[in-house]
């Protein structure tokens, strides 16, 4: 893409759930709500879609052997894996990364999936920032629907709080060459 450098910030940051989201109804008893936002560099697209696909479809080597990992066990108990999950969503629609696209408007994209454990959403959104400029976010809210959801949730969001960081990172990174 090769934009022009400017003085943003390449760390993605933990910020507050925003409120201007169609998944704000959904944070009552939340068993995980995290925000997450990154500077975009000077002439980086306005079009939400593109920004999503650059975050979430091309993620580094170890976040895939992580999905790998998180399939082969995950499925031993009936759980969908990140794949059928993929083949599900494109049968109905456009999927980002593997997860179907629920909704897009001027503002916002939300992506998600329900399963027999948990129920998972995911706002990208293209804010303006008065300290940080244009910034991208993506904010995740998850519902657990039984034990199997609680323990699975307890044992990924270190790696997904991670994850999330690293993949807006690299995006902005992507953007930058």
């Amino acid at each position: 893409m090769n934009l022009p450098r400017n003085t943003t910030s390449t760390k993605a940051r933990a910020v507050p759930m925003p409120s201007n989201t169609v998944l704000a109804p959904l944070y009552a008893n939340a068993n995980l709500l995290d925000a997450f936002a990154i500077d975009l560099p000077v002439g980086a697209s306005d079009d939400l879609e593109v920004l999503a696909r650059i975050a979430l479809e091309r993620q580094a080597w170890w976040i895939r052997a992580l999905l790998r990992v998180r399939d082969v066990a995950m499925t031993t108990v009936g759980v969908a894996s990140s794949r059928a999950v993929g083949l599900a969503g494109a049968a109905r629609g456009p999927v980002i990364g593997f997860l179907p696209l629920l909704s897009k408007s001027a503002t916002e994209v939300i992506l998600g999936a329900d399963d027999r454990h948990l129920d998972f959403r995911v706002t990208i959104q293209l804010r303006a920032d008065p300290a940080h400029g244009r910034e991208l976010l993506a904010g995740t809210v998850v519902h657990c629907h039984n034990r199997l959801g609680r323990i699975y949730l307890a044992t990924i969001a270190p790696f997904h709080r991670v994850i999330m960081r690293a993949n807006l990172e690299r995006a902005v990174r992507e953007m930058r060459t």
